[in-house]
């Protein structure tokens, strides 16, 4: 008969039991073995992995403005640990100090009561925890309150407190200027000139050596053999941290006002190529505007007609027209293989000089100057566009630039209608700083420099690095060509496209761009027009400082022309820079103001106290100054004339002859403390109008009588 069910069961736990005996018989066995056979060399494993030689990161350098005020810096934050089984801290010690101890933690962090933290520090000692966090981002400040707590005074060794130092980028001024700035993080992302100058900003890591422990922290231990970290250098961009504040003001508010979907601006040095402002905008989901892509350098769009400039400089540098030369501009309508290419100007402005061709921006005009002179030779003109550098990237140190893209009559996208599209800035790409370094080349003379960002580097104050201006072209054209290019752009803004851009004080000098832009395959039409409007030029025309480009991308109310959209923020800029800007103006003496025996002398001031006062005397006055709330004044032949007097915020007022009341008035509206001698008209002022002030400046007003 056989085994019963229970007989079978008994007999397979049987089995199972002397299989597990077995198993554990060898574990045994191997642990003996371990122990007493290979336990050096298994020790000194575990000791190795516990053991590392780690790194210590460096202190980044700074980035600075020109004037050396920091753009973005390294701002060290401390985590804290403690080992309570340090060598001195002993049970009666921590016993006797803990609560006082806990007190302070409470009083510091506030994130806890006195009591909650006495009963977590009394846990981790009585598990003799090596590394226990105590608190993640502490800053220096804090750091050295907590250094001098109970316990922790009596030093690492004593006192256990282990502190753990890593660095974070911090901008003080938020978003000025930071997609230039550029963005750094420990993965390696790091674009614009944190990326660019990485290797100085980075200095040399230094190293120490470190216990893993239980918890997975790793414990520096007190050892001889730590190598200090180098810290980076800092660099000094060519940042102009006021500029580029009015800069990125006048861009938002326009942005605004137009609800454009993005823009840039650029403003550079003439003769140095040096980089003062570069704002980039885009609009968000809420309606805003961020810096989210640098547009300026790596954006490649159709310019339009502010290229206008580079296709008349070919010809007039071939001899193939000149200025005053008449051309047919007919009814504003050209056809080119059946496709018509149109004047903004309804009707056409007939037959018209080049130079007016150029001043009305006139796509017929300068599409037949053209394709006359190269329709049979296109790629004459092509070469010389190409001579010119318009085809090359300026390799600036920033990564990311745009590519141009200049095509060749041998290229498949090359066809009848190419060369004149290409005349007026169309079937070409380039960015706006390649456009505004051309444009930087007629203000220089024809010298064509590369756009330059960074000054020096600096290590504790030494300069161990400079970086010159660098010229990437000697000559872009003759000096012919150049004193003929230069009166076309005066006359844009004279008589042209932007005469809503004269100025009384200086002159500007540019080029208007309103372009329609492509939708790739589907043409420009697509989903309705989106137009680019754009102003490139230099300021004053007559001796240039400053070039500036500004450029706004589908404007959708209230125009789309660059005359208004984007010439208005250029003239926003040049206003702000020439009235802050010292070496515009000549010195201000008392004999700035003019003065005739037939008519009172009057002092500047508040318009309407002086309109009130000449109409009670029965004086005329000529007032065509109606949005300015202060005045200058002269007097003419037969009435007293009031000049247009604007007062800004943050820049130091012209008060000279001004009376004392109207002065104290001005002054103490900016949050100026001002000190008076003397009596009469204002003479001199301590603070030379135009400089930059803040709230509380002080500034010392000297008087006198006339004669």
């Amino acid at each position: 008969m056989g085994m019963s069910i229970k007989q079978k069961i008994e007999s397979r736990f049987s089995v199972i039991w002397v299989i597990f005996i077995i198993i554990g018989l060898l574990i045994v066995v191997k642990m003996l073995y371990l122990q007493n056979f290979e336990r050096e060399k298994w020790m000194a494993k575990a000791k190795t992995n516990a053991i590392k030689n780690m790194e210590i990161e460096p202190n980044r350098g700074d980035i600075c403005a020109a004037d050396g005020r920091v753009l973005v810096s390294s701002v060290p934050y401390y985590s804290l640990f403690i080992d309570f089984e340090a060598n001195g801290l002993l049970k009666h010690v921590f016993n006797s100090k803990v609560d006082s101890l806990s007190l302070c933690l409470s009083k510091l962090f506030k994130d806890r009561s006195a009591s909650q933290y006495r009963s977590i520090l009394r846990k981790e000692k009585q598990k003799g925890n090596r590394y226990f966090l105590l608190k993640r981002n502490v800053s220096y400040g804090q750091l050295k309150k907590v250094e001098d707590f109970p316990i922790f005074r009596r030093g690492r060794n004593k006192g256990g407190l282990i502190v753990v130092q890593k660095n974070k980028r911090i901008k003080p001024h938020g978003t000025l200027a930071s997609r230039t700035i550029g963005n750094y993080n420990s993965v390696g992302n790091k674009v614009g000139l944190e990326g660019a100058f990485d290797t100085l900003l980075t200095g040399v890591a230094g190293f120490e050596i470190r216990q893993r422990m239980a918890s997975g922290y790793w414990r520096p231990l007190n050892t001889s053999d730590r190598v200090e970290a180098k810290d980076g250098c800092d660099i000094i961009t060519t940042i102009d941290i006021n500029i580029q504040d009015v800069a990125e003001k006048a861009l938002y508010d326009q942005l605004k006002k137009h609800n454009a979907e993005k823009g840039t601006v650029v403003l550079m040095e003439v003769n140095t190529g040096d980089v003062k402002a570069i704002v980039n905008l885009e609009r968000t989901e809420d309606n805003d505007y961020v810096e989210s892509y640098n547009f300026a350098i790596g954006y490649s769009t159709e310019p339009g007609s502010t290229f206008k400039l580079a296709s008349l400089m070919v010809a007039l540098d071939d001899n193939v027209v000149n200025l005053e030369d008449s051309i047919d501009t007919g009814n504003g309508v050209a056809h080119y293989y059946g496709i018509p290419l149109k004047d903004s100007h309804h009707g056409g402005y007939g037959v018209i000089s080049v130079k007016e061709i150029f001043e009305k921006s006139s796509n017929v005009g300068i599409s037949k100057i053209i394709v006359d002179n190269y329709g049979k030779n296109p790629k004459k003109f092509v070469n010389r566009i190409v001579e010119m550098g318009l085809s090359s990237k300026l390799n600036i140190d920033i990564k990311g630039e745009g590519v141009p893209v200049i095509r060749y009559p041998e290229d498949k996208e090359w066809s009848g209608i190419s060369l004149p599209w290409m005349s007026i800035g169309y079937s070409i790409q380039l960015t706006p700083l390649q456009i505004l370094a051309f444009y930087n080349a007629v203000a220089n003379n024809g010298v064509k420099v590369k756009p330059r960002f960074v000054k020096s580097a600096i290590y504790h104050g030494n300069v161990v690095a400079k970086y010159k201006p660098e010229i990437l072209n000697s000559s872009i054209c003759s000096k012919e060509t150049l004193e003929k290019v230069k009166i076309m752009l005066e006359g844009v803004v004279q008589n042209g496209t932007a005469t809503n851009l004269k100025n009384a004080n200086f002159k500007i000098a540019g080029k208007t761009g309103t372009s329609q832009i492509s939708k790739g395959s589907d043409g420009y039409s697509a989903g309705g027009k989106t137009y680019q409007a754009s102003f490139a030029g230099y300021f004053p025309a007559d001796n240039p400082k400053y070039s500036c480009i500004v450029v706004v991308y589908n404007p959708q109310d209230g125009g789309y022309y660059g005359n208004v959209v984007a010439g208005s923020v250029f003239e926003e800029i040049a206003n702000k820079v020439y009235s802050s800007t010292i070496d515009f103006h000549s010195p201000l003496t008392e004999n700035s103001v003019i003065k005739r025996a037939d008519i009172p002398y009057s002092k500047n001031g508040y318009k309407e106290e002086l309109s009130c006062v000449f109409e009670k005397l029965g004086l005329q006055v000529d007032n065509k100054v109606n949005s300015s709330e202060w005045v200058t004044t002269s007097s003419g032949d037969s009435c007293v004339k009031f000049n247009k007097r604007i007062i800004y915020d943050n820049l130091m007022p012209n008060v000279l002859q001004m009376g004392l009341k109207d002065a104290v008035f001005c002054l103490e509206n900016l949050g100026l403390k001002v000190v008076f001698k003397g009596r009469g008209s204002i003479k001199s002022q301590s603070i030379v109008p135009g400089t930059r002030i803040k709230a509380g400046d002080k500034v010392v007003l000297n008087m006198s009588y006339s004669g």
